[in-house]
C-alpha cells in the first residue's frame, strides 16, 4: 500500500454525525512539552523540546521519541475515527532510530497509510531543526465503536 496524498479528499466529519475529534494532551505529553502545530486526518504536527526528555549521556531520550510519536500518531488515527463515529486503540507500534540530537526541538508528524473502517496504519517521522530524520515509527490502530 502506499501513502496516500496530502491532497487526498478527507472522509467526510459530518457523515456519521460527529466533528473531528480535538487533540487534548495528556499528562506525559505536558511533562515532555509537546506543543500541536496541525491536525487533521491527513497530517498531525507537533513538536518537542530536546532539552528535558534527555537520557543520561546528554542525548534525546529514545523512549521519549517512541512515546511522542505513539501519541502523535494515535491521536491521528483517533481523528480519522472520529469522523466514523468510532475511537482508536493501538496494536502496534515499532521504530528506528537514525541519529540523536543533543539541544532544540524536534517536529513529530504523523501521515496515514492506511485509514480504514477497521485498522489504520500512520508513519511517523521525527526529524530535528534541521529536518534531519532522527526516527522513524508506523503505528497500527484499532478502530472501535465508541462505550
Amino acid at each position: 500500500m502506499s501513502a496516500l496524498s496530502p491532497d487526498a479528499a478527507a472522509p467526510d466529519a459530518t457523515a456519521h454525525g460527529a466533528a473531528p475529534w480535538k487533540i487534548v494532551l495528556g499528562e506525559l505529553d505536558e511533562k515532555m512539552g509537546v506543543k500541536i502545530l496541525e491536525e487533521s486526518v491527513q497530517r498531525v504536527v507537533a513538536t518537542m523540546p530536546v532539552e528535558g526528555n534527555r537520557q543520561s549521556f546528554g542525548l534525546l531520550h529514545g523512549g521519549a521519541s517512541l512515546a511522542a510519536g505513539e501519541a502523535v500518531g494515535s491521536w491521528a488515527a483517533v481523528i480519522h475515527a472520529s469522523t466514523l463515529g468510532k475511537t482508536a486503540v493501538g496494536v502496534d507500534v515499532s521504530a528506528t532510530h537514525h541519529r540523536s540530537a543533543r539541544e532544540g526541538q524536534i517536529t513529530i508528524t504523523a501521515t496515514p497509510i492506511h485509514l480504514g473502517g477497521t485498522l489504520t496504519t500512520h508513519e511517523v517521522l521525527i526529524t530535528n531543526d534541521a529536518g534531519q530524520r532522527l526516527c522513524t515509527l508506523r503505528i497500527t490502530n484499532l478502530l472501535m465503536d465508541k462505550k
